[in-house]
């Protein structure tokens, strides 16, 4: 079953297309990630997604759409803060809860859970204006799961965060998909895609340009990078006709191969020298088959 589906979106302001033809399903119970250089239509889509903006053409399905409500079983955490400066804390999250249907008797649970969740506990009381920028992505977060969503949009997540609260709305997101739920989020940090997805979608100028897993983007492109560990003196690698660069460090080699080299071939050279320990093909991040695929292509309009 797919929690999500898009099909053939278009979006246009004025003459500038901002999606095009965006064509995606996004399966129910995993974690999707939307990545694309700024300007590429991240934000748009999600719009359209949540009903914000309407599309020009193409067909937006959103947990089958099968009875009405169904956006308050999505949760949205969107780029910009929408918070009540004046208000506290504890009365942001309970009143906006309420308005996604959650009863008062519920909420009297969540609302501690999740500040104490989130580390806000002791700013309950206080006004939002207090709080930090990184405060205020965490209460905004809270904001977009308190009602327990089944499908959760989040657009640039991690943006303000520091390290330690960047792994903990990490392991939340991973909490929330073990219980079956799907979250579909933004980002431009590359690390955190590759650690967190099962499926990723790459856009840029509002088209698809990379769709599917990790391991299958991967596999689009050849290696020719290697990891080796070798007993005793490795000096030789350098001289071997497969290899461009053979750089040392902590005892281990990193290796470029030649654009026409083959890394078995490697292999059975090195071992006709030397005793291998590990031998590993390095196969490209998804930082690096974003530089490929993107490039300094950052011209649009999100």
């Amino acid at each position: 079953m797919d929690a999500l589906v898009l099909d053939g979106v278009c979006k246009s302001f004025g003459s500038v297309q901002a999606v095009r033809d965006l064509s995606v399903r996004v399966p129910a119970g995993c974690i999707h990630g939307f990545l694309g250089p700024n300007g590429a239509g991240k934000t748009t889509t999600l719009r359209m997604i949540m009903n914000i903006l309407q599309p020009d053409a193409g067909r937006i399905e959103r947990l089958g759409d099968g009875e009405a409500g169904v956006l308050d079983r999505i949760g949205y955490l969107p780029e910009e803060r929408g918070l009540y400066r004046k208000m506290t804390v504890a009365r942001t999250l309970h009143y906006l809860g309420s308005l996604k249907g959650v009863r008062s008797e519920e909420l009297r649970r969540r609302v501690p859970e999740w500040l104490e969740r989130l580390g806000l506990e002791a700013w309950a009381g206080r006004k939002v204006e207090n709080l930090s920028r990184g405060m205020q992505q965490k209460l905004q977060f809270a904001i977009s799961v308190i009602h327990d969503p089944e499908l959760m949009i989040l657009d640039e997540p991690f943006s303000g965060l520091d390290p330690v609260n960047q792994d903990l709305i990490e392991q939340i997101i991973l909490d929330m998909r073990q219980r079956g739920r799907t979250v579909l989020f933004s980002t431009h940090m590359m690390h955190q895609a590759q650690r967190l997805c099962d499926r990723l979608l790459l856009i840029n100028r509002g088209r698809v340009v990379a769709a599917g897993g990790l391991a299958e983007l991967q596999g689009r492109w050849p290696s020719n990078a290697v990891l080796l560990r070798l007993e005793g003196d490795g000096q030789f690698l350098g001289q071997l006709p497969q290899v461009v660069e053979a750089r040392e460090s902590g005892g281990q080699w990193d290796i470029t191969l030649a654009a026409e080299a083959d890394a078995q071939q490697l292999l059975r050279a090195v071992v006709e020298r030397a005793s291998v320990l590990s031998f590993e093909v390095k196969r490209p991040s998804l930082h690096e088959i974003f530089i490929r695929l993107v490039g300094g292509e950052h011209e649009a309009t999100d």
